[in-house]
């Protein structure tokens, strides 16, 4: 399956080290995933939860994601296909 991960880039994300959230993806471990983009997205209209990370085409929204849980959603989302519960942001 193919991911697209955006990660918010606005500036309420990036007050809460969006940048770092983006490069954490760029650096991930990805073996055996292919087609997964990350992306720099504009604002994901969630300002005051983020960083934001908007997991396509499964419609996953991550919340408040810190640079050192994306290894966890590299892992379990994108590489086993199983989104991570706990750091779901629920009813968007």
């Amino acid at each position: 399956m193919s991911y697209q991960v955006l990660v918010c880039q606005s500036n309420a994300c990036r007050k809460a080290k969006a940048q770092q959230v983006l490069a954490a993806f760029r650096a991930a471990s990805l073996e055996g995933v292919e087609g997964v983009e990350v992306v720099a997205s504009g604002c994901l209209g969630q300002c005051g939860n983020g960083p934001m990370v908007l997991v396509l085409p499964d419609e996953v929204w991550y919340w408040r994601v810190l640079p050192e849980e994306v290894g966890a959603i590299a892992h379990q989302h994108l590489q086993l296909g199983r989104p991570v519960e706990a750091m779901r942001l629920r009813g968007v």
